[in-house]
């Protein structure tokens, strides 16, 4: 039905930025919220950033005014623009789609990028 597909993580020194992108492809509908989720081990999974149809965007204050969420015009791709990143940050980072159709909901979740961040 939908696929996600992450990329863009990997090793970056303190106080440093990087860029998630996430491409979704399938039976999307134009309802759909999509957000970033993150998950350290032996942590649970937490949302970071999530984007709304119309633009709008929620964070997680632990990444308040440090990562922006967007999303393309075609609402095919979301991005998450990472910068002053903190040791704290390091986590494998999900894309993730949600929403409702015919009584239910759904889920959908991608494979996962790594995020490290270490001197």
């Amino acid at each position: 039905q939908v696929q996600l597909a992450e990329s863009g993580g990997g090793l970056v020194q303190p106080g440093g930025s990087l860029r998630l992108s996430c491409v979704a492809s399938g039976n999307i509908n134009s309802g759909d919220a999509m957000d970033w989720f993150r998950q350290a081990p032996g942590n649970e999974r937490e949302s970071v950033a999530e984007i709304l149809t119309g633009g709008s965007t929620r964070y997680a204050d632990s990444v308040k005014d440090r990562f922006t969420i967007s999303r393309d015009s075609g609402k095919n791709m979301i991005y998450l623009h990472m910068s002053n990143l903190k040791p704290e940050d390091t986590a494998a980072y999900f894309c993730h789609l949600g929403g409702k159709s015919g009584g239910h909901y759904y889920h959908y979740w991608g494979q996962g990028t790594q995020v490290t961040v270490s001197s």
